[in-house]
């Protein structure tokens, strides 16, 4: 059985989204200040890679896990 990978475009003009708002937007977590504790102590990964940047920017293409749950950033439509 193969996890499936959500999906969160970016915003039209927007070139990335930054990595907590990920988490918080996706509902991956409670809010903003848990998103950044999590990220804070490893465990979020963004293209298989430990992320500890909060604000790291995350651009279409990358995908992003925690928790068992994964996320990949695409273009605005």
């Amino acid at each position: 059985m193969t996890a499936q990978i959500e999906t969160l475009a970016l915003l039209p003009g927007e070139d990335y989204i930054e990595l907590y708002k990920i988490l918080k937007v996706q509902a991956m977590i409670g809010g903003g200040g848990e998103a950044k504790f999590v990220i804070s102590e490893g465990k979020v990964t963004v293209d298989g890679e430990v992320e500890t940047r909060k604000r790291k920017k995350v651009r279409a293409g990358e995908v992003v896990c925690f928790n068992g749950e994964s996320v990949q950033i695409v273009t605005a439509p």
